[in-house]
C-alpha cells in the first residue's frame, strides 16, 4: 500500500485525465450527426484495408487515448464499424476482426475464436467491452469462449502499441474494446430508437438475431433493452480431409495395431473424414436492460446483462494408439453489471471526471459426452476505472486515472489443472501530450502491483499454496511529425512490465482445452520488454495509407514448451498427456503491417475504390527457436463500387505458409480465399442502418488452416459460406 501511494503522490502534479479511453467513452454524437460523420470515415476497414466513404464528409476518426484525426494517431489502430462490420460480422469476436491489419484469431472452432495482435495472444492482449474487460476466462484457454456478442456491436475498436499500456499491463500486444449502447450515452433522437439485425450463414446453418431499443421515458432518463439468439449445426469445411496430411499418415499408420481398451479408436475413419467439423455445433442466447440519466453537463447509467451459450470443441482425433478422443461441450453462463459515469467540471484544470466499473460472476461447465459436468470452472471478477481528463491548455492535454481489478477463479473436476486462486491488481496511470505546430508529442506511464494468492484444495501437495507479490513500472514516449499536408511520421518508444499471471504462476494438472499436462512455476520473476514502433499516416483527397514497423526485445519472457515427460512426472503421480513446461526466456518479435487505398475511378453515381493490406511477424525464443503459433505473413486486396444506394465488393486473400515452427509443431500450407458482397442500402446516404447485405466468403470452397490454432492439424477454417444479412433501424 505504501508503494501505491508513493505513485499517487508522484502522479498527482500529473492529475491530468484519462484520456486514456477508447473511443467508448467518448460522448456518442446524437443519431443526427452520426449519419454525417462518425460511423466509417477514413478508418473503416473494408475487409482490411481502409476505404473513404464517399458518403461522409468528415475524416476524423475517434480512437484511443486521445480523440484526434487518424492522421495524428501515433500507434496503430483499426476501427470496424457501420457498413463494413456488418459485413465482416462473425459469431466470435476473432473471426469478426481477423481481416484486419496485424489481426489473426485463435480460432479453437466456430466457437472459440480469441482475437491475436501482432501474434501476441493470451493474457498479452486485452478484450474489453466498452472499457472494461470481458470478465471471463478466455485467457486461459483457447478453448473458453470470449463473453462478447459482435451481434450487439455498434463499433470494434483495435489499439495496438504502447498506448494500449493504460489499459494493464497485460495488454502489450493490444487492446480490443467492443462498443455497444447497453448503457445509454445520448437521448435518442424522437425520444426512441431501435435496431435490429438477422443473419443466415449457410456454412454452419447459422441463423442469429440481435435487436436494442432505448426510450427516453422522462426527461433525463434513458431505458435500453437488447437481446440476441444464435444457433449453428456443424461447421462445413473446406473441400477435403480434416485431418491435415501430417495428422492423417499419423493416424493411418496405427490401423490394424492392436488396441487394449473397452473403447477402440476407428484410425480409419477418422484419417476418412472429410467437409462437415463434428461437435461444432453452437446454441448461444443473451439478454440485457439498461438505464441512463442523460444532461447536458454529463451522464450516469448502470446495465445489467445475461449471457448463456452452449457449444462443442471440435473433436482432437487421436493419431496414435493410447491417445484420448474425447467429444467435450462447454456450458457457458455469465451474468454481470456495468456502471458507467461522467460529469464535465465546469472548465479549469479538469475537463471532464470519468467512472466505469464492471462486476460478473462467471461459471462453465465442460460436459463429458453422456451430459455429465467433467470439469467446472468459476469465475467471480470487478474491474473499476477513474479517470481524470483535463482541459486542452495551449496545445497541452492528457489523462490520468487509477484502475482495480480483482478475479476469484476456481477449478473443479477430474481435470482442475490450477488450485483456487484470487488476483488482485491496481494500477496507476498517465497520458500526456503536447502539440506544436507539426510535432506532437506523447508519454505515458503506469505503475502496477501485483498480487495472487493460491489455495491448494485439502492435502493436495501438487499445487503452490501461498502468495507472490509483484510490483511493474511501464511506460512509454512518442513523437510524429507532419511532414507534409495530411503527411505525417511517427516514432514510439516503449518500456513494459508484465506480472505473471496465476495459470504461468500455479498450473499443475491436466487440461483437455490443449491437450496438454501443464506445468507453471510459481518462482518466476516480472516480464520485461523494450519496444519501438515507427508510424506512417498519409491520407489525401481519393488515397489513404497507413503503415506500422515495430520491434520488441522480452527479457524473462514467459511461453509454453513441450518438454520431457519426467518433468511432469516429478511434479505429479501421473501423467496421460504430453508435458508443457511455462519457461522464462529472452525473446524478440518483430513485423509491420500496412494497409492503403485508392480511388481508381467515379463512374456515374459510383466511385471505385481498390485496397491493399499486407501483415508480417517474426518471433524467436534466443537460442531455442520461433515461438509457437506464430500467423504467417499474408496480403489481402479488393476493389470496391460505392454507390448511394447499391455496393459492391470483390477481395482476395492470400495467406502463405508457415514453415516457421517451433519442435512440437507441425508446418502449415498457404492458402488463398476469395470473397465478394452486395449491399443495397435503401434509404441511400441518411443511413447506414437500414440494410440488405448478400456475401459468398470462400467462394472456390479452399481448404485452409490457421497456423495460430490449436486445432489447425484437425478444424480447417469453413468452407464456402453464403450469407444474408437484414438490418433494420427506426
Amino acid at each position: 500500500m505504501k508503494k501505491i501511494l508513493l505513485a499517487a503522490v508522484a502522479l498527482a502534479p500529473l492529475a491530468s485525465p484519462a484520456a486514456a479511453q477508447l473511443a467508448s467513452d467518448q460522448p456518442a454524437p446524437d443519431p443526427a450527426a452520426s449519419r454525417q460523420s462518425t460511423t466509417t470515415a477514413a478508418a473503416t476497414a473494408t475487409g482490411g484495408a481502409r476505404q473513404r466513404d464517399p458518403h461522409r464528409s468528415d475524416d476524423v476518426i475517434v480512437t484511443a487515448p486521445i480523440r484526434q484525426s487518424e492522421s495524428d494517431v501515433l500507434q496503430g489502430t483499426s476501427v470496424l464499424s457501420g457498413r463494413e462490420l456488418t459485413r465482416e460480422l462473425r459469431p466470435t469476436i476473432g473471426e469478426t476482426l481477423a481481416r484486419l491489419p496485424g489481426v489473426s484469431a485463435t480460432s479453437f472452432g466456430p466457437s472459440a475464436s480469441r482475437p491475436i495482435l501482432r501474434g501476441f495472444q493470451g493474457d498479452r492482449i486485452r478484450v474489453l467491452t466498452d472499457g472494461i474487460g470481458s470478465i471471463d476466462v478466455s485467457n486461459t484457454s483457447v478453448d473458453h469462449a470470449v463473453v462478447i456478442d459482435p451481434l450487439l456491436a455498434e463499433r470494434v475498436e483495435v489499439l495496438r502499441g504502447p498506448s494500449a499500456l493504460l489499459y494493464g499491463s497485460s495488454a502489450i500486444g493490444g487492446v480490443v474494446n467492443v462498443v455497444d449502447r447497453r448503457i445509454p450515452r445520448a437521448i435518442p433522437e424522437n425520444g426512441y430508437r431501435a435496431d435490429a439485425i438477422g443473419s443466415y450463414g449457410s456454412a454452419a446453418d447459422e441463423r442469429s438475431v440481435g435487436a436494442t431499443a432505448d426510450a427516453q421515458v422522462a426527461g433525463p432518463l434513458v431505458l435500453h433493452v437488447d437481446g440476441s439468439y444464435l444457433k449453428s449445426n456443424d461447421l462445413r469445411t473446406g473441400r477435403g480431409y480434416l485431418l491435415s496430411p501430417q495428422a492423417r499418415a499419423a493416424a493411418l499408420s496405427q490401423v490394424g495395431l492392436r488396441q487394449d481398451s473397452d473403447e477402440p479408436i476407428d484410425f480409419a475413419g477418422s484419417a476418412a473424414l472429410r467437409d462437415r467439423l463434428p461437435n461444432s455445433s453452437a446454441e448461444t442466447w443473451t439478454a440485457g436492460v439498461g438505464a441512463s440519466i442523460i444532461t447536458d453537463t454529463g451522464n450516469l447509467g448502470v446495465s445489467y446483462s445475461h449471457y448463456d451459450s452452449l457449444y462443442g470443441v471440435p473433436i482432437r482425433y487421436a493419431t496414435a494408439v493410447g491417445q484420448g478422443q474425447e467429444a467435450p461441450r462447454l456450458s457457458v453462463v455469465q451474468n454481470r453489471v456495468d456502471l458507467r459515469g461522467e460529469v464535465q467540471t465546469g472548465g479549469g484544470f479538469l475537463d471532464r471526471i470519468r467512472v466505469r466499473v464492471g462486476h460478473a460472476t462467471y461459471r462453465h461447465f465442460e460436459l463429458e459426452e453422456d451430459g455429465s459436468v467433467g470439469t467446472a470452472f468459476y469465475n467471480n471478477g470487478l474491474e473499476g476505472r477513474l479517470e481524470l481528463v483535463q482541459a486542452n491548455r495551449g496545445g497541452w492535454q492528457g489523462a490520468s486515472g487509477v484502475q482495480f481489478f480483482n478475479r476469484q477463479f476456481n477449478v473443479v473436476g477430474d481435470e482442475a489443472f490450477l488450485p483456487r486462486n484470487e488476483t488482485n491488481q491496481v494500477g496507476l496511470f498517465t497520458l500526456q501530450q503536447v502539440t506544436l505546430g507539426g510535432l506532437r508529442a506523447e508519454g505515458g506511464l503506469r505503475y502496477e502491483t501485483t498480487d495472487l494468492a493460491a489455495r491448494a484444495p485439502g492435502a493436495d501437495t501438487r499445487f503452490f499454496n501461498g502468495t507472490r507479490s509483484f510490483d511493474a513500472l511501464s511506460g512509454s514516449l512518442g513523437a510524429s511529425y507532419e511532414v507534409a499536408p495530411d503527411v505525417r511520421i511517427g516514432v514510439n518508444g516503449s518500456h513494459t512490465e508484465r506480472a505473471p499471471s496465476a495459470e504461468e504462476l500455479f498450473a499443475n494438472g491436466p487440461h483437455a482445452g490443449t491437450q496438454a499436462y501443464e506445468l507453471g512455476s510459481p518462482d518466476f520473476k516480472v516480464e520485461k520488454s523494450w519496444g519501438l514502433e515507427a508510424t506512417l499516416h498519409a491520407h489525401g483527397d481519393g488515397f489513404s495509407l497507413d503503415a506500422s514497423a515495430y520491434y520488441n526485445w522480452f527479457s524473462n519472457y514467459i511461453s509454453e514448451n513441450q518438454v520431457d515427460q519426467s518433468v511432469c512426472l516429478a511434479r505429479s503421480d501421473a501423467v496421460d498427456l504430453p508435458c508443457f513446461q511455462y519457461q522464462q526466456q529472452a525473446a524478440r518479435y518483430y513485423g509491420f503491417e500496412a494497409d492503403a487505398s485508392l480511388r481508381l475511378a467515379q463512374v456515374g453515381g459510383y466511385t471505385i475504390n481498390a485496397d491493399l493490406l499486407g501483415d508480417y511477424v517474426r518471433a524467436n525464443i534466443v537460442d531455442e527457436g520461433p515461438v509457437p503459433r506464430i500467423p504467417p505473413a499474408r496480403v489481402l486486396g479488393g476493389i470496391e463500387a460505392q454507390g448511394e444506394r447499391l455496393g459492391g465488393r470483390v477481395e482476395v486473400e492470400h495467406v502463405f505458409p508457415q514453415n516457421r515452427t517451433a519442435a512440437f509443431e507441425t508446418r502449415t500450407d498457404d492458402y488463398t480465399m476469395t470473397n465478394a458482397s452486395l449491399s443495397f442500402h435503401p434509404f441511400g446516404s441518411t443511413s447506414d442502418r437500414t440494410s440488405i447485405l448478400l456475401s459468398a466468403n470462400n467462394i472456390f470452397d479452399v481448404l485452409a488452416r490457421r497456423h495460430s490454432s490449436f486445432l489447425k492439424d484437425f478444424a480447417p477454417l469453413a468452407g464456402r459460406d453464403v450469407r444474408v444479412t437484414l438490418k433494420v433501424g427506426i
